[in-house]
């Protein structure tokens, strides 16, 4: 039977109000993930003095992203997106905070510890796009998806670009000039928070939920079995467990090369504007297509974007790796192309996520599956500093070509399983 809460709702006015309040949320949170992007590893470099653990910073991020993805979807499943959403923006809020005062105090564990907590954010902006598929229909799903997705072109945009800004408000408070973009970053998250808290009324999930006959004491019965939980989907349903691999070896492909692209453009005395725009130009190779990116996953399949996807990421990191220190044509077109590749394999692979999970592992196997994309992000983060430093940006193209192609042949088993 219908639960009261799915009875007294307008499904489709609340799929279209969930989407538009999470496009805003994404849009404002975006600025606070992206406004440090290019200054963490500088900001990691200046305080500990060392180019090798410059890719520090943005590993703990990755790794507070893991953990925040793993923790919030079991919030998620007892207390509705909406509650999840909300504390990871907060946790993301302070731990800009502390990448401020790490500046202030030149401490490096005082800057990881900021990272970690600012990971929840980029777990938040994750999780948004499964919050908009909780009631969408399987021919739409896609795009549902992929909307939430685009909405974060407008703060990552702007966020590279507001390096400018924070410099000047870095200067008017008297902090260091790198600790600017952070300090703006803490107050659009804490705006973000307000706006889901206020909005993203009735909670998607939860009437998802009560339309699949959950109680809420079903939904959030044994806490200790999200793992389990997962592995029983992946084992019932391989397409999953190709979906989750493809989505972690895109995440780290990109996540390696981006972060490290900031020091090889200065080493070729790149100014921190120019810096700045490639960043942003690949940002919105991430976001500003996913519409279209989600209309042909609806249209041509999930599978066949994702291998799209896959080769896209070979062309980008081919041009990386051919690229001269610097500023040129190719680390422009290499990063947009990067972003563009980790945006078709993304969105096609979370919503084979959606599509093939049970309602009542929702959460689980959406948390797991990004905890898995943030861990191994992290690890090659961890290794990107070591392989520049050692064996120059080129090799680190190499290395990130190898995450590349297997995200081909995990898209050919979600074709062989769909």
């Amino acid at each position: 039977m219908t639960s009261r809460v799915a009875a007294d709702v307008d499904l489709v006015q609340l799929q279209r109000r969930t989407v538009r309040t999470l496009v805003v949320s994404q849009a404002v949170g975006a600025v606070g993930v992206t406004i440090g992007v290019a200054t963490a590893s500088l900001l990691a470099r200046d305080i500990s003095g060392s180019e090798t653990v410059a890719g520090l910073a943005q590993t703990f991020q990755v790794l507070g992203t893991a953990a925040a993805a793993y923790g919030l979807a079991r919030v998620m499943r007892r207390r509705g997106r909406r509650v999840g959403l909300v504390l990871g923006y907060l946790l993301g809020s302070a731990g800009a905070l502390l990448a401020v005062v790490a500046g202030v105090v030149d401490s490096l564990p005082v800057l990881l510890l900021g990272a970690v907590l600012l990971g929840s954010t980029t777990a938040v902006n994750s999780g948004s796009r499964y919050a908009a598929t909780d009631l969408a229909t399987e021919e739409h799903r896609a795009r549902a998806l992929s909307v939430v997705v685009w909405a974060t072109t407008i703060g990552a945009v702007a966020g590279p670009n507001l390096l400018g800004v924070g410099a000047a408000v870095a200067r008017s408070l008297g902090i260091p000039e790198l600790t600017g973009g952070f300090a703006i970053g803490s107050v659009v998250l804490v705006l973000a928070a307000t706006w889901v808290w206020v909005r993203l009324r009735p909670d998607p999930l939860l009437v998802a939920q009560d339309l699949a006959g959950l109680t809420a004491g079903a939904a959030s019965a044994g806490d200790t079995r999200s793992w389990t939980r997962f592995v029983e989907v992946v084992r019932a349903v391989p397409a999953v467990g190709a979906a989750v691999v493809a989505m972690a070896c895109a995440h780290a492909a990109m996540v390696t090369v981006m972060i490290m692209t900031p020091l090889h453009m200065e080493h070729g005395g790149a100014h921190l504007e120019v810096i700045g725009f490639v960043i942003s130009i690949h940002v919105l190779g991430m976001f500003a297509f996913s519409p279209v990116v989600g209309w042909a996953a609806d249209r041509f399949g999930r599978s066949q974007v994702l291998v799209t996807g896959g080769l896209v990421l070979l062309v980008s990191l081919a041009l990386c790796g051919l690229s001269p220190e610097g500023s040129s044509w190719q680390i422009f077109a290499g990063l947009f192309l990067l972003g563009l590749g980790w945006s078709c394999a993304t969105v096609a692979a979370s919503t084979v996520i959606a599509d093939r999970t049970p309602i009542a592992a929702r959460t689980d196997v959406q948390g797991t599956s990004d905890m898995a994309m943030a861990l191994t992000a992290a690890g090659g983060g961890a290794l990107a500093g070591v392989i520049v430093g050692s064996l120059g940006y080129a090799a680190l193209a190499l290395f990130a070509a190898l995450l590349a192609g297997t995200v081909v042949v995990a898209g050919r088993v979600t074709r062989r399983h769909s």
